[in-house]
């Protein structure tokens, strides 16, 4: 994490406010997910911490030491509340579901000490929709009555369903998707292969984390599919060969990725219908989106779920 791209005039209202000496004590970075507003709320926290004299665009110096000790976990001024592992000792079995009232009591101490290398404290919150009630609750009171020099930094995906006493007390800053040029800048600049740039910008909507999600998985060939299912299948061979390819133990990338373009594409189908043709598209869009949701979460065989969804996306075909 070297650098921000996109949502300029975000980042220009919070330096604006930096450099101004006039820093609100709580911010709520709002906006869809995967736009960038976790990696900024991180930059601005190390610009904080850092002091004046930092570069315009948030980039993060080489060798930079302020940056050193927030990646280390080490830094005395600077506190980060996520979402931990559901079993400390195996950390790759998942995440559990909330920030508990416990992370955020156990931060109080933090509070009662000056800033030891810096002129301010930071507290990123990543994401403040991720607060049990309880835990919201006790973060409330620290934004209602803020530790001196202290300055929290929320990141939320759906602010409208964070506490309303949580969001009047923070300044909002929006992040909107990027435009098809931010996009590409932000893929090179991550790494993507340039072969696949332009079909991860067009799935991406706007999102780089959720084109990068999608990057390698051959994203351009499970359109090409869908686009066949949608013309009809009526003796079921593409469904019947798409299912045998993703139901691999190889290929879960790939079939969970083929989870998320399903209902994706049959919502693109419905914006261009009308009369019967638009209610077949909304009807199989509500069948596909609840067999997406539920075929991870109960561990549906993914090779019945696949054909299952073919099946979902031909019936396109009856109203064109």
């Amino acid at each position: 994490m070297t650098s921000h791209i996109g949502n300029a005039l975000a980042k220009q209202a919070f330096s604006a406010a930096f450099d101004g000496g006039s820093l609100h004590h709580a911010w709520l970075f709002a906006g869809p997910e995967g736009v960038g507003k976790a990696t900024f709320a991180m930059l601005a926290a190390r610009r904080i911490l850092a002091g004046p004299g930092q570069p315009d665009d948030y980039a993060i110096p080489p060798g930079d030491r302020t940056q050193q000790l927030i990646d280390a976990g080490s830094h005395p001024d600077f506190k980060k509340l996520e979402r931990l592992p559901k079993d400390e000792k195996k950390p790759d079995q998942g995440l559990a579901r909330s920030i508990t009232v416990t992370q955020v009591r156990a931060i109080e101490p933090f509070f009662s000490v000056k800033p030891t290398f810096s002129d301010r404290r930071v507290v990123v919150i990543d994401s403040a929709d991720d607060l049990e009630r309880n835990g919201a609750n006790a973060l409330l009171k620290n934004l209602e009555e803020p530790p001196a020099g202290t300055v929290f930094l929320l990141v939320s995906h759906a602010p409208g369903r964070l506490l309303p006493t949580i969001r009047s007390r923070c300044r909002l800053l929006r992040f909107e998707p990027l435009d098809d040029a931010d996009m590409r800048a932000a893929l090179v600049d991550a790494g993507a292969k340039p072969g696949e740039i332009d079909d991860l910008v067009r799935v991406g909507q706007g999102s780089p984390a959720q084109a990068l999600a999608m990057a390698g998985l051959d994203i351009a060939g499970l359109d090409q599919a869908l686009g066949e299912l949608a013309r009809g299948d009526p003796s079921n061979a593409t469904r019947a060969e798409l299912a045998g390819k993703l139901s691999l133990k190889a290929a879960q990338p790939r079939y969970e990725a083929f989870l998320d373009r399903a209902p994706r594409f049959i919502a693109a189908q419905a914006r261009v219908r009308t009369g019967e043709a638009l209610r077949t598209a909304l009807d199989a869009h509500d069948a596909a989106r609840n067999l997406a949701a539920s075929a991870l979460g109960l561990s549906l065989d993914a090779q019945g779920t696949v054909f299952e969804m073919g099946g979902i996306v031909a019936t396109l075909a009856a109203h064109r």
